[in-house]
């Protein structure tokens, strides 16, 4: 029995499908064929295929290990701008509440 397949929204799916682009392109410029990926990324030929066709059912940890493996960089390879980014996201972070809790709607039953 095959799983539901997982739906995103057209400029997810076109995002998720440049990475994927781009994850093709570094492997063929690093010349590894996909059976040597599957085994470097620790996962089959048919989820590194899907991966590469930028299937949304593949876990993002893959993608990112994926991207790892071929050099492919996702942030600003600048420690210290990365750092200083990290930095900023933690302090706004600590500001915002840990959990957003919605009060329930009160019905006016009162006729």
């Amino acid at each position: 029995m095959s799983k539901k397949p997982v739906r995103i929204g057209i400029v997810a799916e076109a995002a998720l499908g440049h990475f994927a682009a781009l994850l093709r392109i570094r492997r063929r410029e690093k010349a590894l064929t996909v059976a040597e990926l599957a085994d470097r990324l620790g996962v089959s030929i048919p989820t590194t295929r899907k991966l590469l066709r930028g299937n949304p059912a593949v876990a993002i940890g893959r993608y990112f290990e994926a991207a790892t493996i071929l050099g492919l960089a996702l942030f600003d390879p600048d420690q210290d701008r990365f750092q200083a980014s990290r930095s900023r996201v933690e302090k706004i972070e600590s500001l915002l509440p840990r959990r957003v809790v919605k009060s329930p709607e009160e019905f006016d039953d009162d006729f």
